[in-house]
């Protein structure tokens, strides 16, 4: 099991990958799990999600805004008043931005974004790293975005702020490494879950097409012809998180499908 006796923070709970990333180490064998959300009703449901599946994993909740150093603290603390250590930290937060061209963009939006992703996730990550220097190891897993590397139209503010955090990634990776701390990053393509299903029920809704035929627009262009799901992107992060992958640091996983592919 991956997350065997681990003690394991997901920040960003809500429906899709933050979620999935929690019950997922919760299945994966956690010895303990702090999820932290800005809405309490959503750590709720990734609780009833996990007690549904019969898992009896003890849970700390905490409403978080990662925006807020002292929020990061508190979680952080608390986690370790709990449960005594954090042995992985998934930063899955996010703001997504507004759809909007760069060249007209109102970058009020992009330093919003810019305080969520890149920011608000080193708030959070900072708040951790001493935390794990004094216990000797831990892994950080940055969910970043296929968006870095493939761009895509009115989705600027979101990449850029996740090409940022990539930079500082490596960076603490380069830094970190001799305190046997980890970082890498999962780059997320399109991702089958709420948010993708409800922007193509929109977009069907808009434009009278339906959804199986907007999906083929993009499926057409990914090599193993579907959309993932959430859930399997949730396990391929995992990999990365865990102690299978114990000599990896610095590293940036392409999780789309084969839909970006680099050279």
């Amino acid at each position: 099991m991956l997350m065997r006796d681990k003690i394991v923070i997901v920040s960003g709970i809500g429906p899709g990958l933050g979620q999935e990333l929690a019950v997922l180490a919760a299945q994966e064998g956690a010895a303990g799990l702090s999820i932290a959300a800005r809405t309490p009703s959503k750590l709720d449901d990734a609780e009833n999600k996990i007690r549904s599946l019969g898992i009896e994993t003890p849970i700390l909740k905490i409403k978080t805004d990662i925006t807020d150093r002292n929020q990061c603290e508190h979680l952080v603390n608390e986690t370790i008043s709990i449960f005594k250590k954090i042995d992985v930290l998934f930063n899955s937060a996010y703001d997504p931005g507004e759809f909007e061209f760069a060249d007209q963009a109102d970058l009020r939006n992009w330093r919003r974004v810019m305080d969520t992703n890149f920011f608000g996730s080193l708030e959070l990550t900072q708040c951790c790293i001493q935390k794990m220097k004094n216990q000797g190891s831990g892994s950080i897993l940055m969910i970043a975005t296929m968006a870095e590397h493939k761009p895509m139209l009115m989705n600027g503010g979101y990449a850029a702020s996740k090409s940022a955090l990539r930079a500082a990634t490596k960076q603490l990776a380069m830094e970190l490494g001799n305190s046997n701390i980890r970082l890498n990053s999962a780059h997320i393509g399109w991702m089958w879950g709420p948010a993708v299903k409800g922007y193509f029920e929109n977009q069907s809704e808009d434009t009278g097409i339906p959804i199986e035929t907007l999906k083929k627009v993009i499926t057409d262009d990914i090599p193993l012809g579907r959309i993932p799901e959430d859930e399997e992107c949730a396990k391929a992060a995992m990999i990365l998180a865990s102690d299978y992958a114990s000599a990896v640091t610095g590293a940036s996983l392409d999780v789309n499908g084969g839909m970006f592919m680099p050279t």
